[in-house]
């Protein structure tokens, strides 16, 4: 899938839009001991509106994010289509529009099995169908649209539950303030989740599934490597850290406060570039190569790139905005400097009475210091 098909599922995944629905919804609350306090497999339409308004944002909230970083595609390996693999079995759970209960029922316990997780929580998922509709070569809808195919998926959603004390409240019974006695367990919105088959080409690809986790830093590896049986690629974090690795690596010490501007605004304006473009930027080793060639880094130097990078990322590209910095942090022994991105030349390092120094060109001779006016002399 690309940005733009997860956006046209995302924008029609609601009621009230005319080709989409939603079919069987499954329900179950696991605790702390990996057990399966209860159940439910209802029809959505059958739901009360006040729950499948909930539960349809907590659904819609696993396509959200940016493509790259929450949202990940996945290529099932070869030995996720052997018997007994979780290519086939989704592949039937699809089939059975979530009615077929040992199907259900097993579906459940792998989850329950295979994602770790340190806490309650509770699983939903939902079979949908979406009307693809007719469009243009110009990406259009045609005066008579029509459905060319359906497209049937189940969404996954994986949601942490917080035991939640209140402490004082306002009885109504009493009239009064008093001391809440009971617990709420709240059903927050989803870390992970997953849809399955995949979007492409707007029409249901059986051998990928898309990947949601709300935290990029720290994803839950569990669900990619154990449960769908899927090689995991580099968290949004570790990519900048490997990224960062290669770098130095190549420049050596030639690595400065110029240098590392420099690249981060090139890449900067690659992810720009491509804002519109269905893929997302990628940075291989010849976007690597160039980007250092126009940033001064001698060729000597550049012939290190591809034994460097295809030791640590094989022949797979970076994510490009998984690498961008908004805004670049200077940090020496207890101090730190935040630099916005429009104020990059203003910071310079230079040797001042024997001393190396951080020197900050001052425009505007408005100064605060906490918060307060101070004047710089």
């Amino acid at each position: 899938m690309n940005k733009k098909e997860i956006s046209e599922i995302k924008k029609n995944f609601s009621e009230t839009c005319g080709f989409f629905t939603i079919g069987q919804v499954v329900s179950a609350f696991v605790d702390s001991e990996k057990n399966i306090k209860f159940r439910s497999n209802d029809l959505f339409a059958a739901l009360p509106q006040d729950e499948s308004e909930l539960i349809m944002a907590i659904l819609k909230k696993t396509l959200s994010g940016s493509y790259g970083r929450n949202l990940k595609e996945y290529a099932f390996p070869k030995d996720a289509y052997l018997e007994g693999g979780m290519q086939p079995f989704l592949y039937e759970l699809v089939k059975s529009r979530l009615c077929d209960e040992d199907k259900v029922t097993s579906f459940l316990s792998a989850i329950v099995e295979k994602v770790a997780y340190v806490s309650t929580y509770t699983i939903f998922s939902a079979y949908c169908t979406y009307s693809v509709l007719k469009k243009t070569k110009n990406d259009e809808f045609t005066d008579d649209a029509e459905s060319d195919t359906d497209y049937n998926f189940i969404v996954t959603a994986i949601c942490p539950v917080d035991l939640r004390y209140d402490g004082l409240i306002f009885s109504d019974e009493t009239n009064s303030i008093v001391k809440k006695t009971t617990a709420d367990r709240i059903i927050g919105m989803p870390s992970d989740g997953f849809l399955f088959p995949i979007f492409s080409d707007r029409q249901p690809d059986i051998n990928g599934v898309l990947v949601y986790t709300k935290n990029a830093n720290k994803p839950n590896t569990s669900v990619v490597d154990e449960l769908l049986g899927c090689e995991f690629v580099l968290s949004y974090k570790n990519e900048k850290e490997t990224f960062r690795n290669i770098l130095g690596n190549v420049v050596g010490d030639e690595l400065d406060y110029d240098l590392i501007t420099t690249v981060n605004d090139k890449i900067s304006e690659l992810v720009d570039r491509s804002a519109h473009e269905t893929e997302p930027a990628t940075v291989g080793r010849q976007e690597l190569s160039n980007i250092l060639w126009e940033a001064g880094i001698s060729q000597e130097k550049l012939e290190h790139i591809p034994k460097v990078f295809e030791t640590v990322m094989g022949d797979k590209p970076f994510t490009a905005v998984n690498l961008v910095e908004r805004k670049t942090v200077l940090t020496a022994p207890s101090i730190t400097v935040n630099i916005g991105k429009d104020a990059q030349d203003k910071v310079r390092c230079e040797n001042i009475d024997g001393r190396r120094c951080l020197v900050i060109a001052l425009d505007d001779p408005e100064v605060s210091v906490n918060g307060m006016p101070a004047n710089i002399k």
